[in-house]
């Protein structure tokens, strides 16, 4: 009794254990938690974030300024005249209010 042309079992374990692993890590690498599709996902957030972070800091700088225009060093009047207005409704004798 001849062997003949059969494959070896081994060689197909083996062969098939070794696709096995290779499917599974380059799964990993491309959708895990480290992987392509991850650090696409941190490039974005983060692009978003400096976004936001440029946007706050003018912001901060904008009220910055307007803090300093009504310290008590330096006194903007027409920031305080327009203050006064929006805040306690105060309107000058000579203007006409209209509601």
């Amino acid at each position: 009794m001849t062997r003949g042309n059969r494959p070896n079992l081994g060689a197909f374990l083996f062969f098939a254990v070794s696709f096995g692993l290779s499917a599974y890590f380059t799964f990993a690498a491309i959708q895990g938690d480290y992987g392509l599709f991850r650090r696409v996902e941190i490039e974005a957030e983060t692009a978003s974030l400096r976004s936001d972070l440029g946007r706050l800091t003018q912001d901060i700088a904008q009220m910055e300024n307007l803090t300093h225009r009504l310290s008590d060093n330096y006194l903007d009047l027409d920031l305080l005249d327009e203050q006064a207005r929006s805040v306690l409704g105060l309107v000058r004798p000579d203007e006409l209010v209209i509601r």
